[in-house]
């Protein structure tokens, strides 16, 4: 009975086990979809600014006659504004391109194509079965495009207006066929139907259900669209707080897409998405001088930019006065870039990031904070485009609406920097009375994201010889440890086969990372608005082949000797050197009297003139430092060693000093940095320019 009670259990647990895997799985492919959809959205913040701007310049109010239809001005500006709606009324479009960017897993600029010839083909097929069938599936394929027909033009075809839903379902579907079927290997005689020709014959055919099974089931999904538009009108301040909070505690799993985009991008309060429609309106509300809140109270779900504005004020100054005195500087560093950026762009990831790991408890208060200032906004008639930073609002809303509106936009700020001071308040007090560790109060031996001199060094000598991303691929176990990569706007993030072989989140911020979430084998390595270029050099390093054992070799570093001018050893006017008979290198001209040791390593060689040193590293490397060209013939004189062969030194120790009359001769101290091994070298770079000693290198090399 025991051993049938034991085998129950351990049968319990590994169903416990399996669940959370396939748990773990679905929310790793969710996280990949919500960070994919982030791909167009970086779009509409340019898009919205120009349709801000063209706006102003538009407005009759304003530029009088100049805004009128026939003048030149309004003729130049209106080719703008068309042109900057294109993002807006193309939105389906671009998602059906962008998902496959962020998606496929390999060539991802054929299946850029094969996505859109899929989609365009699926609503021919569509618009064929509405024009024959149509009164079967309850539409009236007669009516006009727009309104409540539920039809919509997509790429010159009268469709259904399946928005951006539609887009992503099947721009979704063929990225499954492309990942799936595009390496899929012919026979020789169809070889020609390989790659994107197969993929889109797939797609031909799984269309043709899909636009059936549309006909039928979408009409019902835009009714419920209908319903759930005038449940949130009527859900008054209680819905738009609970919105903007569900919209805010959703960030760290990727699903807070999924929140604001029916919302914001697609037709679940107003057609087209509230940025859309606020943007297509914004003339018609600009000249009203009717409340805003009165004239487009959706504008209460696109609210949530307000906490993106005013929380990094008092997040900032909480997390100042709360830090270390030692560590304020650093803590100032660290937030100002980052509250800067979530204030003028809308892009709260850094700032939140930075506390999100480190006291979950905190940005649960801040999700709930978030949805207060949202509601407390929309009480005092706020209403707008203000899902984005003050870039956008002074082109959307502030601008093209303050002659009207200025009384809102007044007790908006006034109201925004009062909670700026609660969120002040609030944090400051958890973080004292729980003691959280937040930037600048990190036990001693830890800083808020700065380096230590010994961090800088790594840093730098790792980075002369391998890119930041490639440093990140080594971190999380090398690319035999990766399945797949994507990226949302900070944080690139990664599936792992083998979570124990990623390194701790320590190591990732010493080489410039704000920081590491791990939830099983889904990593997120916050990197910051420089995520898409990250990413793309990731890949390539994914992409190259199992090359070269030294790819894997570290770098190694000779760092200046001294403070002064780096040239090519070509340059030194000495044969000797000039053609390299001693060893490859540089030469500095040196503008101090004491000359350091540039690596770690054994006092080899001290010439009896004390004018040469040679240094032999533990990996074997041979450095030799020979201090002007010419000054044997001075036998010692001007010279004070401070070492003997034999002697243990470490990089920055110093081995002379030199008298003022060589160091600022008639000639230049041409000093010689030769590491004169180099041919043992597989790789050798050298560094020129002025340096500082102990701190830039001069040469690196690799065996």
């Amino acid at each position: 009975m025991a051993i049938e009670i034991k085998d129950v259990r351990i049968e319990s647990q590994m169903i416990k086990e399996e669940k959370e895997d396939i748990m773990k799985g679905v929310m790793q492919k969710v996280q990949r979809f919500g960070g994919a959809m982030f791909t167009p959205v970086l779009l509409f913040s340019f898009a919205g600014i120009m349709v801000g701007l063209s706006t102003l310049f538009l407005n009759a109010s304003i530029f009088g006659t100049m805004a009128t239809e026939g003048h030149f001005w309004y003729q130049i500006w209106f080719m703008v504004q068309e042109g900057a709606w294109m993002v807006f009324r193309q939105m389906p479009l671009l998602f059906v391109i962008g998902l496959p960017i962020g998606l496929a897993k390999k060539q991802n600029a054929r299946c850029v194509m094969e996505a859109f010839v899929i989609y365009v083909t699926f609503n021919y097929f569509l618009a064929a079965i509405l024009q024959f069938w149509g009164t079967s599936f309850g539409i009236d394929y007669t009516a006009e495009t727009g309104g409540t027909s539920g039809l919509a033009m997509i790429c010159g075809i009268k469709s259904l207006d399946t928005g951006m839903l539609g887009a992503l379902i099947i721009s979704g579907i063929v990225v499954w066929i492309h990942n799936r079927y595009f390496d899929y290997e012919l026979p020789d005689w169809l070889g020609i139907f390989a790659g994107s020709s197969f993929v889109v014959m797939i797609g031909f055919f799984v269309m043709i259900p899909m636009a059936f099974i549309f006909a039928g089931v979408w009409p019902k999904v835009q009714a419920a669209i209908y319903l759930l538009q005038n449940f949130f009108k009527a859900s008054g301040t209680i819905g738009v707080g609970l919105y903007a909070f569900c919209e805010k505690i959703l960030l760290p799993t990727g699903l807070h897409h999924f929140i604001y985009a029916p919302f914001t991008l697609d037709s679940a309060v107003v057609p087209g998405g509230i940025e859309a429609y606020w943007a297509l309106h914004l003339s018609d509300f600009a000249n009203s001088t009717k409340p805003l809140k009165e004239l487009f109270p959706a504008g209460g779900f696109e609210l949530f930019g307000n906490a993106k504005v005013f929380a990094p004020i008092g997040i900032t100054l909480a997390f100042y006065t709360t830090a270390k005195k030692e560590k304020r500087k650093q803590v100032l560093t660290l937030m100002i870039p980052a509250a800067l950026t979530a204030m003028l762009t809308g892009i709260t990831e850094p700032i939140e990031f930075t506390f999100l790991f480190i006291a979950p408890v905190l940005f649960v208060v801040h999700a709930l904070l978030c949805a207060c200032i949202n509601a407390v906004m929309y009480m005092v008639g706020v209403s707008g485009a203000f899902g984005n930073g003050l870039i956008a609002w002074l082109s959307l809303d502030w601008i093209p609406c303050g002659k009207n509106h200025w009384q809102t936009y007044v007790i908006q700020v006034i109201v925004g920097l009062i909670f700026s001071f609660i969120w002040f308040v609030v944090f400051r007090f958890l973080i004292l009375k729980f003691n959280f560790l937040t930037p600048g109060r990190e036990e001693d031996g830890e800083d808020a994201k700065l380096y230590t001199k010994k961090d800088y060094r790594e840093k730098q000598a790792a980075g002369a010889g391998n890119s930041y991303a490639a440093q990140i691929l080594e971190l999380l176990g090398g690319k035999q440890n990766i399945i797949d990569v994507t990226n949302c706007a900070t944080r690139l993030r990664v599936n792992v086969k083998d979570e124990s072989l990623v390194r701790p989140e320590i190591e990732f911020k010493k080489i410039g990372a704000h920081g590491l979430s791990k939830n099983g084998t889904a990593i997120q390595v916050i990197v910051g608005l420089k995520v898409p270029k990250v990413r793309e050099e990731f890949e390539e390093c994914l992409a190259k082949q199992d090359a070269p054992e030294k790819a894997e070799i570290p770098w190694k570093t000779i760092y200046a000797p001294q403070d002064g001018t780096v040239i090519p050893l070509e340059e030194v006017p000495d044969d000797v050197f000039a053609k390299k008979t001693l060893g490859d290198g540089v030469a500095i001209i040196p503008d101090k009297n004491v000359i350091a040791s540039p690596v770690s390593g054994k006092i080899a060689v001290v010439a009896d003139t004390n004018h040469a040193y040679a240094i032999e590293t533990d990996d074997g490397a041979e450095i030799l430092i020979h201090i002007g060209l010419e000054t044997v013939q001075y036998e010692g004189k001007g010279f004070e060693t401070f070492v003997k062969i034999g002697d243990r030194v470490e990089e920055g120790t110093p081995l002379c000093k030199v008298d003022d009359w060589l160091l600022n001769g008639k000639e230049p101290l041409y000093t010689p940095v030769l590491l004169t091994n180099a041919d043992e070298m597989s790789e050798v770079k050298f560094h020129t320019g002025k340096v500082k000693s102990g701190k830039d290198w001069i040469i690196t090399y690799r065996k």
